[in-house]
């Protein structure tokens, strides 16, 4: 469960994340090791390194507790991979894209994180046996797309599952533009998944991430983890270095 005994007062960030598809790929160390914020070091599933390609739903988000207009429901797309800092599970990114250029030069700017802005879309459909998520991206000359279909009830799988190992983390890393690590800590309860009975990934790896991804391309994922998602809380915690 990706939480927090001792709370802050206040989140910097609070949001409901919802629907959110990861779609897994086991990545050699090597193409990752560049990414890495100083301190630490590749986390690993069965003894492989990976990168997830994640397309979720930003809903209600609110900063410092005010509610933002137009930028409060948008969808947020991102390539992530695993680390850890001592007992401290959690990600850093590749890049992240979101709709609203705003938001991306806000995040670049306070936080030196990766984001671009982009055109993007979003779908979710939902009946009584089956959840199904689209999100689309603009990018590169082209429209990339990665879809998921989920079958009901959720379920909440168990702590040695790939599911999660994939989704529940409660800490994001990156660096500053002088090389300290950033930290912040993301409070929320444990995600319930839905089965996957179908996703299409269909994405120009190397248009989206460099030429160094290029390899990636056509690439099924080795898994893939679709979680409903939940209300989040977003809390930073300085630099370190």
């Amino acid at each position: 469960m990706a939480h927090s005994t001792d709370e802050p007062p206040r989140a910097f960030l609070t949001a409901r994340w919802a629907n959110l598809i990861l779609a897994n790929y086991s990545v050699p160390a090597e193409i990752l090791q560049p990414y890495l914020p100083p301190g630490v070091e590749l986390d690993r599933w069965q003894g492989n390194t990976y990168a997830s390609l994640v397309g979720f739903q930003f809903l209600d988000t609110r900063v410092l507790g005010i509610p933002w207009p137009t930028f409060r429901n948008f969808p947020e797309w991102n390539l992530r991979i695993y680390v850890k800092r001592g007992d401290q599970r959690g990600v850093c990114f590749v890049r992240e894209f979101v709709p609203q250029r705003f938001v991306a030069w806000v995040a670049r700017a306070i936080y030196n994180e990766p984001y671009r802005a982009a055109r993007m879309g979003m779908a979710i459909d939902e009946t009584s046996e089956n959840l199904r998520a689209t999100y689309t991206l603009r990018y590169g000359g082209r429209t990339h797309a990665m879809r998921a279909t989920g079958s009901k009830p959720t379920t909440i799988p168990g702590p040695d599952s790939a599911e999660y190992f994939f989704k529940e983390h409660s800490w994001g890393f990156g660096q500053t533009r002088r090389g300290k690590l950033i930290r912040y800590e993301v409070n929320h309860p444990e995600w319930a998944v839905c089965p996957v009975t179908d996703c299409e990934i269909d994405i120009d790896w190397a248009a989206l991430y460099g030429p160094e991804w290029a390899t990636m391309t056509g690439r099924e994922p080795d898994s893939v983890t679709f979680a409903v998602g939940s209300p989040v809380k977003v809390y930073p915690k300085g630099t370190l270095g």
